[in-house]
């Protein structure tokens, strides 16, 4: 009976210490900060999901199952996703795919034992039935949960571009109108403007142009990196007007005139899909508004006369 009690104890102190070194751990992930290095030796802060933060020391053991010929056209699609998502240096295209797989193996292996232990607790039938489909919900999730935190961090950061890329074209026009060079005018507008994504891709290209590189080469690389339709035709326009000898100034006008129109037509577009959207959860809550209002006072009649 000593024996018992002593394995017991032992057990709980090595569960407790578990537990403790996991809350630990946990806690020294989420307080970590993870930043990106700009073209000019900023630091810039990026935010990675506390799943990646806690599981990113385990990717080396998972990479070298990626080197597989078969994989490098995904590889390929993902990095340049994850460089148009402004996670250049911070996390790279093996560590990505090794998360897709480590977080179902780890996560979803729990996922499943938590399932297995409510069903063999409460020993329900519809549990049991429906076991198969609960099982794969876990692994499931985990195993898509980093593409869409990559689609939603690429649509957040293009959103901030077509926002600022107007005003950032205006101060440009007046900038080149007024007899400003338009490197001269393109650096003043960094310099004076609050860092954003769009300014953090200029400042590359500036950066690139100081080291080297013409500006074309540079404008076009910023157009691959970063894969916004908008600011591609942007570019487009200014490497065109530079080959055929074109004024710079009126170029810019025109294409800030373009995106703020296709601005005006995107937000149109999204008022037109506004009332689509709205019907469903319309539908969801007015049949049982409307049926408490018909109902309410016959069911509270009816519970008066047996009460």
């Amino acid at each position: 009976m000593n024996n018992e009690a002593a394995t017991i104890t032992i057990l709980s102190i090595l569960w407790g210490l578990c537990a403790g070194v996991l809350t630990w751990y946990i806690a020294t992930a989420a307080r970590q900060i993870t930043y990106v290095t700009l073209a000019d030796g900023r630091k810039q802060e990026r935010k990675l999901p506390l799943l990646f933060r806690m599981f990113l020391p385990l990717t080396p053991n998972v990479t070298p199952l990626l080197r597989t010929p078969g994989l490098i056209p995904l590889k390929e699609k993902t990095g340049r996703t994850l460089v148009s998502a402004g996670f250049e240096g911070l996390l790279s295209t093996d560590e990505f795919l090794a998360l897709r797989l480590i977080l179902p193996l780890v996560l979803g292996s729990l996922w499943i034992i938590f399932i297995a232990t409510i069903i063999s607790a409460t020993k329900n039938s519809f549990l049991m039935k429906m076991s198969t489909l609960l099982y794969l919900i876990g692994p499931t999730w985990y195993f898509i949960y980093p593409a869409l935190w990559l689609k939603q961090a690429l649509g957040s950061r293009h959103r901030s571009m077509q926002k600022s890329l107007p005003f950032v074209l205006d101060l440009l026009t007046l900038s080149v109108e007024a007899g400003m060079d338009f490197m001269t005018a393109l650096q003043r507008n960094v310099e004076r403007r609050v860092l954003d994504p769009l300014g953090e891709e200029l400042i590359r290209v500036i950066r690139e142009i100081q080291i080297g590189k013409t500006r074309r080469e540079a404008l076009r690389d910023m157009s691959f990196r970063v894969n916004l339709p908008d600011l591609r035709s942007v570019i487009n326009a200014l490497v065109q007007a530079d080959e055929l000898g074109v004024s710079i100034g009126s170029i810019l006008r025109i294409q800030s005139d373009q995106i703020r129109q296709r601005r005006f037509e995107r937000a149109e577009a999204l008022a037109n899909q506004a009332p689509v959207k709205m019907l469903g959860p319309l539908l969801f809550f007015i049949f049982p508004a409307v049926l408490l209002i018909l109902l309410g006072p016959i069911m509270a009649r009816l519970m008066d006369q047996l009460y």
